[in-house]
C-alpha cells in the first residue's frame, strides 16, 4: 500500500506548489496583473476527480466504520460512472464536432480528455487496490467474506449449481456471434462477459466468441443461506463468479475457453431540443426510452483478459483505447452496497442519530403562528425536514390557505410533499407547481409526478424554456383578517425527504412580506412568462444574482481600501464561473481575507503571492454530503449573511433559475456565521487546496483540540440514541 500512502501524503503536489509559485514571480498590484490570465485556473474535470480522489480517501479512514468505508468505495464508483455518462460524453461530443469551446484554464477539448484519462486510470486503479488489499481483508477479519471460486466448498458448490439453474440460467440469453449474430448493442452500464469457445453447436457452428448480458434484475452479490456458513458470519458470492462457473451449462457440446466480464458506459445526458419541441414532457418522455443505448464513451473490462479479446472489445464499441480501463474486481463496484445493506452490523456503521427541531416548532403546534412570530431556519440533517412537510400538510387541510406554490427539482418518487399538494388541489385549492422535468438522472421521477399533480387539477408547468428552475421555494397565501399573508419556505437544497437526512442544507420559513412579495413575482414569471421582476430583498438568477454578489465583492475591497473591516466567507459546491473568481483575485489583491468552503470543483488557485495569498480553499467531506450555498461579508462590520440554491457556476448564475435569500434575523444570522467558523476550524475531515490543484488532509497537532464539524453540528442540534 506504499502507493495509497503516497498519494496521500501529496508530497509531490506541495514541491509542485512551490515551484508554481515561484515560477508566477512576485505580483505586484491589480493594475499590472492578468487576472484572466490562464495560468491562474484549474482544469474543471480535473478538479472533478479530485474531488471524487477525496471520496474515496474516506474508505482508507479507519476512524470511518468499516461497512461505511466500503459505502464510500462504491460512491467514488457512482461518481465516476456519472462524471463518463455526462462531462466525458459531452467533451467527446465537442471534440467530433470540432467544437474547441474551453475553460477559463484554455486547455482545449482535445488535451482535456487526455488529462482526464491519465488521472481518471490511477483513480480506477487505485479504487482496486483499495478494495482488494484493503477493505476485503479488513471485511474477512470481522467475519465478512467474498468468496472466490476456488475456495467454495462441495456444499456450497452444489448450492450455487443449483441457483444458477434455478435463478440465472433462465433469464440468461448468450448470444454467438456471426453474420446472423452481429455484436449487439449493450445497455449502458450492464454486466457482460465476452466469452471465446471451442467446438461447435448443434447447427455445426464453430461460434468463437459469444456475449452474455446479464440482466439488472438479477442481484450481483448473493448471500449464502445459514446452512453453509459458520454461526454469525457472512458470506458472499458475487454474480460474476457463479457465472463463471457454470456458464459451459449454456453451450451444449462446445467447451469456454475463456470468460471474461466487461462494462460498457454511454453518454446518458438527454438530447432534447427545449426551443423546438412543443410539448416538454412527451418529448422526455420519449428520450427516456433512449438513454441507456447512447455513444459508448468508457469500457471496462477484467484485467486478465488477453489482447486479443480486449482489442476486438475496443473495436466493437468503437473506443479510443485511452478510454480502456483493465479492472481487478467486479467492473461495477457500486453494486458491492448490497453488502453493506445485507450485514445487520451496527458495530460497522455509522452511529444512528434523531434529527433535532427547532423549539420554535412544537411537534403537533400550528406553524404559521409559530412563523408569525420570528423566522425559523432549519439546518438539515442535523434539525428534521418535518417542519417543511408539516407546513403543506396543515396548508392543505387549513381552510384559510388559498394558493400554494412550490418549485420541485429532485423530490423522490414517493413524496409527502406531493402527497399534500395532491390533497390541497382536491381540496380546492390553488396549486401551483413548477416541476424541473429535466432534472438530470431524475426526469422519469419528475414526469410522473407531473402526471399525478395534473391529475389531481393542480397547475403544472415546467419553468422556462431554456432555463432549468433550480430554485427552491414554496409560498403559501393564507387569509388573515381580511388580509393575504404570505408564509414562504427558501431553501438550499431539494424537496427530498430522504435526502435531507444525509445532505447539509438550510432552509428558512419565514412570513416577511417583502420576501412573500418577491417570491410571488417570481411564481408569475414563471409561469406567465412575464418582465422581470423587481426584487425587495432576494438576489435571483439569471438576472440579479451574478451581479448582486460581484457587488458585495466590490463592496469588501471598498472598505478594505477605506481602511475598514472586510472579509468574506463562502461555502459552496462549486466554484468554476470566471468572474466571480477574478473578483476573488481582485479582493484579495486589495487584501481581503477569503475564506472559501468548496466541496468539489474548485477553479480558483489559492496561495499565489501577490494574487491569491489571502485565499484559503478548503473541502470537507465527511459522513453528510456538504450541500449548503452560503455567503458571508463582514460589510463593515454590519454581517450580511445570504444562503440559497445556486452554486458559483456560468449554469447557476446565467443560466438557471435560483433564489438568494438574506438571512436578516441577528440571531439566525449569528448562528450561520458560527455554523461557518465550526467548517474553518474543522481539523478532521478538512482537505486544504493548494495552487496546483492538489489537496492535503488537515491534520489536529498532537494536543490540540479535535475539531469535526459535522460531528459538532450534530451534537449541538441533534440527539443520539
Amino acid at each position: 500500500m506504499d502507493t495509497i500512502k503516497d498519494m496521500s501524503s501529496n508530497e509531490m503536489g506541495e514541491e509542485n506548489n512551490l515551484d508554481t509559485q515561484e515560477d508566477m514571480g512576485n505580483l505586484e498590484d491589480i493594475d499590472t496583473i492578468e487576472i484572466n490570465n490562464p495560468e491562474y485556473y484549474l482544469n474543471r474535470e480535473i478538479s472533478l476527480l479530485e474531488f471524487n480522489w477525496r471520496v474515496l480517501q474516506q474508505a482508507l479512514d479507519v476512524n470511518v466504520p468499516l461497512l461505511e468505508r466500503l459505502n464510500y468505495l462504491c460512491i467514488s464508483s457512482t461518481n465516476l460512472d456519472e462524471f463518463f455518462e455526462v462531462r466525458v460524453a459531452g467533451l467527446i461530443q465537442q471534440f467530433e464536432i470540432g467544437d474547441t469551446y474551453i475553460e477559463a484554464d484554455q486547455v482545449n477539448t482535445q488535451e482535456v480528455l487526455k488529462l482526464i484519462s491519465a488521472r481518471a486510470h490511477e483513480l480506477v486503479d487505485e479504487q482496486y487496490q483499495v478494495l482488494n488489499e484493503v477493505l476485503l481483508p479488513a471485511l474477512e477479519e470481522e467475519s465478512i467474506r467474498v468468496l472466490p471460486r476456488a475456495e467454495w466448498t462441495d456444499e456450497q458448490t452444489k448450492w450455487l449449481s443449483t441457483y444458477f439453474a434455478e435463478e440465472v440460467a433462465p433469464v440468461l440469453s448468450p448470444m454467438g456471434l456471426d453474420s446472423a449474430h452481429p455484436f449487439p448493442r449493450l445497455l449502458n452500464k450492464s454486466l457482460n462477459f465476452i466469452i471465446s469457445l471451442i467446438g461447435r453447436d448443434a447447427f455445426g457452428r464453430n461460434r468463437g466468441y459469444a456475449i452474455l448480458q446479464a440482466p439488472r434484475a438479477l442481484p450481483r452479490v448473493i448471500e449464502l443461506p445459514q446452512e453453509l456458513k459458520p454461526d454469525g458470519q457472512h458470506r458472499f458470492v458475487f454474480l460474476s463468479s457463479i457465472i463463471h462457473a457454470f456458464a459451459e451449462d449454456l453451450f451444449y457440446g462446445m467447451k469456454i475457453k475463456g470468460l471474461y466480464q466487461f462494462r460498457v458506459t454511454r453518454n446518458s445526458d438527454l438530447a432534447i431540443d427545449t426551443e423546438e419541441t412543443s410539448d416538454l414532457l412527451r418529448a422526455i418522455s420519449d428520450e427516456l426510452t433512449h438513454r441507456n443505448y447512447g455513444d459508448e464513451v468508457r469500457l471496462e473490462i477484467a484485467h486478465n483478459c488477453p489482447k486479443d479479446m480486449v482489442d476486438f472489445l475496443r473495436v466493437e464499441c468503437g473506443m479510443h483505447e485511452d478510454n480502456v480501463y483493465l479492472v481487478n474486481g467486479p467492473v461495477n463496484l457500486s453494486r458491492l452496497q448490497a453488502v453493506c445493506a445485507l450485514v445487520d452490523r451496527p458495530d460497522l456503521k455509522f452511529k444512528p442519530f434523531t434529527q433535532g427541531r427547532p423549539s420554535a416548532l412544537p411537534a403537533g403546534g400550528d406553524i404559521f403562528a409559530a412563523i408569525r412570530k420570528q423566522d425559523i431556519l432549519l439546518h438539515h440533517p442535523y434539525q428534521s425536514f418535518t417542519p417543511v412537510i408539516d407546513i403543506i400538510k396543515q396548508a392543505a387541510a387549513d381552510p384559510n390557505v388559498l394558493v400554494i406554490k412550490q418549485t420541485l427539482y429532485r423530490t423522490g418518487a414517493k413524496s409527502p410533499i406531493v402527497d399534500a399538494l395532491v390533497a390541497a388541489a382536491q381540496a380546492g385549492k390553488e396549486v401551483t407547481v413548477v416541476i424541473e422535468l429535466r432534472a438530470r438522472f431524475d426526469e422519469a421521477e419528475n414526469v410522473a409526478l407531473a402526471s399525478r399533480l395534473q391529475q389531481a387539477a393542480a397547475h403544472v408547468v415546467y419553468g422556462i424554456v431554456g432555463y432549468k428552475t433550480h430554485a427552491k421555494m414554496l409560498l403559501i397565501l393564507r387569509r388573515e383578517n381580511n388580509k393575504l399573508r404570505h408564509y414562504v419556505h427558501l431553501g438550499t437544497g431539494n424537496y427530498h425527504r430522504s435526502t435531507s437526512r444525509i445532505y447539509t442544507d438550510y432552509g428558512l420559513l419565514t412570513s416577511d412580506k417583502q420576501i412573500g412579495e418577491d417570491i410571488g413575482h417570481l411564481f408569475v414569471q414563471l409561469t406567465s412568462l412575464g418582465k422581470v421582476p423587481k426584487m425587495n430583498k432576494l438576489l435571483h438568477a439569471p438576472f440579479t444574482l451574478h451581479e448582486g454578489l460581484l457587488n458585495r465583492i466590490n463592496n469588501e475591497i471598498d472598505n478594505i481600501e477605506a481602511g475598514k473591516p472586510a472579509h468574506i466567507i463562502a461555502k459552496v459546491n462549486s466554484l468554476v464561473e470566471p468572474e466571480i473568481i477574478q473578483a476573488f483575485y481582485r479582493a484579495s489583491i486589495a487584501g481581503v481575507k477569503i475564506d472559501l468552503i468548496v466541496r468539489g470543483v474548485c477553479c480558483l488557485k489559492p496561495g499565489i503571492p501577490g494574487l491569491s495569498e489571502n485565499i484559503h480553499v478548503r473541502s470537507i467531506i465527511g459522513r453528510f454530503l456538504e450541500h449548503t450555498r452560503v455567503f458571508y461579508f463582514a460589510n463593515n462590520d454590519e454581517p450580511a449573511v445570504w444562503a440559497g440554491s445556486a452554486d458559483l457556476m456560468k449554469r447557476n448564475l446565467l443560466r438557471r433559475v435560483e433564489t438568494c435569500f438574506p438571512i436578516e434575523s441577528k440571531r439566525l444570522r449569528d448562528r450561520v456565521i458560527e455554523d461557518l467558523n465550526i467548517y474553518l476550524a474543522d481539523n478532521t475531515q478538512a482537505w486544504i487546496l493548494s495552487s496546483d490543484g492538489r489537496y492535503k488532509r488537515v491534520e489536529h497537532e498532537e494536543g490540540a483540540e479535535v475539531i469535526c464539524a459535522q460531528t459538532t453540528l450534530l451534537e449541538q442540534m441533534a440527539t443520539s440514541y
